[in-house]
């Protein structure tokens, strides 16, 4: 136990806050207090789905982000796809709940198919770029979450609980 200003701080639990801290800034960006997520996979009239490469994290991923305290997981898909991608219109399908660990605490992401959208991209401090990409042969470097979500989509695997 370390001592400073007569405030006592223990190392092990300022360590684990550390590395908890670290290991969720590689998570979609959520309110400090949020640890529950949406993410979408949108796909266009050919068939393609919507891939974004986040400034936070290497590779291509399906857009997410976080759900604000109080906050419908409904109304933050659309927030988030609204903000972050210049998405506007669609159809909203919730497609399922999945549970993903984040460090040692479980992060539940709820989530979305989206359809018949209209997507006005600019590039931004969260998302830097976005690609179009056969469901069937996404772009090297696509996170594992969404190869997984991918397969299920073209029916090349089974509905996982886990992202």
């Amino acid at each position: 136990m370390i001592v400073l200003d007569h405030l006592a701080i223990n190392p092990v639990t300022s360590a684990f806050r550390l590395v908890d801290a670290l290991l969720l800034r590689t998570l979609p960006v959520a309110e400090p207090d949020s640890l529950y997520f949406v993410a979408t996979t949108y796909v266009d009239g050919e068939g393609r789905v919507l891939l974004v490469r986040h400034s936070y994290a290497p590779g291509w991923h399906l857009p997410s982000g976080g759900v604000k305290r109080g906050e419908h997981p409904d109304t933050a898909v659309r927030r988030e796809l609204a903000e972050e991608l210049g998405l506007s219109g669609g159809t909203f399908r919730f497609a399922g709940f999945y549970a993903r660990k984040a460090g040692w605490v479980s992060a539940p992401v709820a989530f979305y198919r989206v359809d018949d959208a209209i997507v006005n991209f600019r590039p931004n401090l969260e998302v830097r770029a976005i690609s179009f990409a056969d469901p069937l042969a996404p772009p090297p470097g696509t996170g594992r979450g969404s190869l997984r979500r991918l397969a299920e989509l073209t029916g090349k695997a089974e509905i996982s609980p886990y992202w």
